[in-house]
């Protein structure tokens, strides 16, 4: 049998952008005391979990992807049940809206680092 035990995410700064997570996910931090690498979970499971590891050369993917761009190696989906309040919060907690939007019910966003994720209702 196998699972799933994190996501992670490459970033300049490990810290900064799992303070961003945290703050929109509700987790807590379970491996932070390497400044090259911090993992949070959901308070109620200990996996899957959302890490962040240094990558100093990060270079944030082109949305929407295009040739010879930067693309996409994955993004996060995040379910919100209010969706324009999660977005107004997201963004208050330093998320970017990308012009263009795929989807009834989803919002694309970028985190503080530029990587994409999407905020959608459940059913969209």
């Amino acid at each position: 049998m196998v699972q799933l035990g994190a996501f992670v995410l490459g970033t300049p700064d490990p810290a900064a952008l799992a303070a961003f997570y945290r703050a929109l996910l509700g987790w807590v931090t379970v491996e932070g005391g390497d400044p090259a690498f911090v993992r949070l979970r959901d308070p109620e499971r200990e996996r899957p979990g959302l890490s962040f590891q240094l990558e100093p050369d990060h270079i944030a993917p082109t949305w929407p992807p295009r040739p010879g761009t930067q693309q996409m190696q994955g993004h996060l989906d995040v379910l919100a049940d209010d969706l324009d309040a999660e977005v107004a919060r997201a963004l208050s907690l330093g998320a970017t809206r990308e012009e263009h939007q795929p989807a009834e019910g989803v919002v694309v966003l970028r985190d503080p680092h530029g990587h994409p994720f999407c905020l959608f209702v459940p059913g969209a």
